[in-house]
């Protein structure tokens, strides 16, 4: 894309403009790292355009306190940009089980989906962080044909991304960007666990 030019142009009816400012449906799935630091920052570069933010974060612990939530909430709480709101969805499931049964955990995802499509309805924000969401999908938590349904007939100008490993393809073919982290190296790769600063 020399100078940002697209190399296609659709025959579509639309005008530049309107093509270049539709919603996005956006994917970072893969086996790297990143996914969620990705999207954290578009937040971010959202939050400074004065854009309203909805972090739903459905998989790590209610508990796990991580950075990128704590450097949003204070940027929502300026008047210099737009409002952050952070959702954690029930306890959560991280690379170590919590306690709670399976049924608990999809009761949570399930609930914590049907309040985003409530907010899609309202609009209630103009960008929406779904963190960790390709796993309720994997494990039948979420109806993924509902999910794509959803998304596909959002109304206004409302952006998602959704990250997480192996997102469903259904998912994949219903996004307009789809980024796919692949680890090459990673520190864990040589017995160094994650670190402050580096993975939260």
């Amino acid at each position: 894309m020399p100078q940002g030019k697209p190399s296609y142009v659709p025959d579509d009816g639309l005008t530049t403009r309107q093509r270049r400012n539709r919603p996005l449906l956006i994917v970072h799935t893969g086996t790297g790292k990143g996914k969620s630091t990705a999207a954290f920052g578009l937040a971010t570069r959202g939050w400074a355009q004065g854009w309203d933010i909805g972090v739903f974060q459905f998989v790590k612990s209610a508990k796990w306190r991580i950075g990128e939530e704590k450097a949003l909430r204070v940027l929502g709480n300026t008047s210099e940009g737009g409002k952050v709101t952070w959702n954690k969805m029930g306890e959560g499931w991280s690379w170590i089980q919590r306690p709670g049964t399976e049924q608990d955990h999809a009761a949570d995802a399930a609930e914590g989906w049907n309040q985003i499509k409530r907010d899609l309805t309202a609009e209630t924000y103009r960008l929406y962080v779904l963190d960790e969401f390709t796993y309720p999908m994997k494990w039948g938590w979420v109806d993924a044909d509902d999910v794509v349904e959803t998304l596909r007939n959002r109304p206004g100008n409302q952006h998602v991304i959704i990250t997480g490993r192996d997102a469903d393809q259904r998912l994949l073919d219903a996004a307009d960007l789809v980024t796919d982290m692949t680890k090459v190296k990673h520190p864990m790769d040589a017995g160094q666990k994650g670190q402050r600063g580096i993975e939260w």
